[in-house]
């Protein structure tokens, strides 16, 4: 068929058979001409074949680069930024709640001294988190655009297709990032200090407040700026310091927020319904549906556990935050008010939920706080400030949602310990130390038969046809032996 007998349709395949072809180095602008019959602007779509081709051109990452340009303009829109006068109110207060706090806890004060952040600074401060929590989200929707065009397109396309894998994962990054940008953007507008989230978004030891959203937090509370300002900046320098200390404890959060984003799936049944009504004149369902985690199926059976056990450790967190705030700030008449509005703040939905909602379909409020709270002040009333805080020294120390449910049982075994009580040792303590020494076992009894095991070792390993009885009594240990046996390592 000659080219001036073509349809303004067949012109616009052929164009998308030269961009995906790999042939488009350079349009013809004849053939742009010709898609005035489709009712398309040829500059406009110039523009987007240009735009198109560098994507295609690119490797398939992900644009982050897009996300921080998007995030960087919405939150420096109003171009404020911080006055000296903002920044030595707040400087003053960061000294006097680092006295308090140093009276409410033994955890250490930082090695950098806390900031006043402007919006913009708190996103590029900030980014390199959101992007590590988005990213197996955005690697998600991207394979699934292209499975979704692989599946729906005829026989005839797929070599065509094959050539768009590559764009596909470009473009459907390039949309998450765009959300990503316009939700950490929309979060600089609200967010009163680096802690204000709950979980560990900003670099580690680092504590900040910003005077832009501190002074709307503020408003209606009719409490003075100096008070609210103390009251923050105490909590924050301990949500800090936590971290600072209990270094593992932010990889702990962090990797249970990924662990559960890895689970999304794009739900590519309703990726397919907005896709056969998708108007590209009006792309404010397709930002909506990204914005919203329509995208994102209801969760599994795994996720809701998993969304459970990271519940409770942020309540875990908070709630030694909101004890360690309340004894730092006991001289300040408004405390109590200030601190009821923050956690008001955070039972309705504070800026972690809105934005991990719309990110990772993690709906994430601390609906435990108070009891996790409850639970901290009757381990310090018993056992002191000092036994308290140490059990942030180690991961295994750390209380469970358990000792949540049940304070009493949490406090009495610390207070057997600060009396020098130890557990009863059981089979499964001794083969654990043996193990980690590196001790051949010795003795006769259940303890060095199940070391046997741990180990890997022992007759029985060995094939040794002597250790046959020993072989059945090993056997027989996790039945019989004590119920610690089965615990992780």
């Amino acid at each position: 068929m000659a080219d001036d007998d073509r349809s303004p349709e067949e012109e616009f395949q052929e164009l998308i058979r030269q961009l995906f072809g790999g042939g488009a180095d350079g349009i013809d602008p004849e053939q742009l001409s010709r898609l005035t019959g489709l009712g398309i602007d040829p500059a406009m779509m110039q523009t987007v074949m240009r735009h198109l081709q560098g994507a295609f051109e690119g490797d398939g990452e992900i644009s982050w680069d897009l996300a921080q340009r998007q995030a960087l303009h919405i939150a420096n829109q109003d171009g404020l930024g911080v006055t000296s006068g903002q920044r030595t109110d707040l400087d003053q207060a960061f000294a006097l709640a680092t006295l308090w706090l140093s009276e409410a806890t033994t955890i250490s004060e930082l090695a950098q001294p806390p900031r006043a952040l402007t919006r913009g600074g708190w996103v590029e401060a900030t980014l390199p988190v959101w992007q590590e929590l988005a990213e197996p989200v955005a690697t998600s929707i991207a394979d699934a655009l292209t499975k979704a065009l692989s599946e729906q397109a005829p026989d005839d396309m797929q070599n065509l297709v094959q050539g768009a894998g590559r764009l596909m994962r470009s473009v459907g990054g390039s949309l998450f990032a765009t959300q990503l940008g316009q939700v950490v953007g929309r979060l600089s507008l609200e967010v009163v200090s680096g802690g204000d989230v709950g979980i560990p978004i900003m670099p580690d030891g680092e504590a900040a407040i910003l005077p832009q959203n501190f002074a709307d937090f503020g408003r209606d509370l009719e409490i003075p700026d100096d008070q609210l300002a103390l009251y923050i900046a105490t909590r924050e320098l301990a949500h800090a310091r936590l971290f600072r200390h209990a270094r593992w404890l932010r990889l702990h959060v962090i990797s249970q927020v990924t662990d559960f984003a890895r689970g999304i799936h794009v739900d590519t049944e309703a990726l397919e319904d907005l896709a056969s009504r998708f108007d590209p004149s009006e792309p404010e369902e397709l930002r909506s549906a990204l914005e919203s985690g329509a995208l994102l199926p209801a969760r599994s059976e795994a996720q809701t556990a998993a969304l459970t056990r990271l519940e409770n450790l942020l309540a875990t967190i908070e709630g030694w935050v909101d004890v360690v705030t309340a004894e730092a700030t006991s001289r300040l008449p408004t405390a109590e008010r200030i601190a009821e509005a923050v956690r008001r703040r955070r039972a309705v939905g504070g800026p972690a939920e809105q934005a991990l909602g719309s990110l990772v379909g993690l709906e994430l409020r601390p609906r435990r706080m108070r009891e996790a709270a409850a639970m901290w002040r009757a381990v310090t009333d018993a056992v002191g400030v000092a036994a308290r805080d140490s059990l942030w020294d180690y991961p295994d120390l750390m209380p469970t949602s358990e000792d949540i449910d049940d304070p009493a049982a949490l406090v009495a075994r610390l207070e057997a310990r600060a009396r020098g009580e130890e557990p009863a040792r059981d089979a499964f303590d001794d083969a654990l130390e043996q193990l980690l020494r590196g001790d051949a076992p010795t003795g006769d009894g259940d303890a060095a038969q199940s070391g046997d095991a741990a180990a890997g070792g022992g007759d029985a390993a060995a094939g040794d046809a002597g250790a046959s009885a020993d072989t059945a009594e090993s056997d027989d240990a996790p039945e019989d032996g004590a119920p610690g046996d089965e615990r992780p390592v």
